[in-house]
């Protein structure tokens, strides 16, 4: 599928309680998450989180988030970016989207699954063809298998268990792996 329809199918994408990029004056044209601010690699690794942040945390961390399109102080980022330095690679070396495209409208509010597989079935899926795809904790995992995307399950970079380092070199060894593969396609 073509960029261009991916990003219009993410802008129609629409559900009740939840907001839109648009509605929250956050949208862009060159990319579907804005995690692809910086990684947006078109044929390193694909990591597929859960959701990306929240309607107010957007409004709060507007100014850092159109830089980069990530929050780095946040533990899910301080994990990836050990990550990747363990794996030797940076942000735009690999690609990162969600499962789900919306913002809840509180921080770390449950997302129904049916949710989660419309969004993901809408784009998600879509915009991941063909890819070596990282799943990033359970919740990503399982919308990945419910949609017929094979994918390499590893812990949460947010999760509670281990230390951060702990779970870099687990996210690190996936990527190291995948990269693996891009690097002998290219050859």
């Amino acid at each position: 599928m073509k960029f261009a329809e991916l990003l219009q199918r993410r802008r129609q994408l629409s559900l009740p309680g939840y907001k839109t990029l648009a509605d929250v004056g956050f949208d862009g044209d060159n990319w579907i998450s804005p995690y692809q601010t910086i990684s947006n690699s078109k044929t390193g690794p694909v990591l597929v989180a859960y959701n990306w942040l929240d309607a107010p945390s957007v409004l709060q961390h507007r100014q850092i988030l159109a830089k980069l399109g990530y929050l780095p102080g946040i533990p899910f980022n301080q994990v990836m970016d050990l990550a990747l330095e363990y794996a030797g690679l940076s942000r735009p070396d690999i690609y990162v989207t969600q499962a789900f495209h919306l913002l809840p409208t509180t921080r770390s509010e449950g997302i129904p699954q049916r949710y989660v597989d419309y969004s993901f079935e809408h784009v998600t899926r879509h915009e991941i063809e063909n890819r070596k795809v990282i799943a990033l904790g359970t919740a990503a995992m399982a919308a990945c298998r419910r949609h017929g995307v094979k994918a390499t399950e590893v812990c949460h970079p947010s999760s509670r268990t281990g230390s951060y380092q702990d779970r870099a070199k687990v996210i690190g060894d996936a990527l190291k792996d995948a990269n693996k593969v891009y690097i002998k396609v290219t050859l």
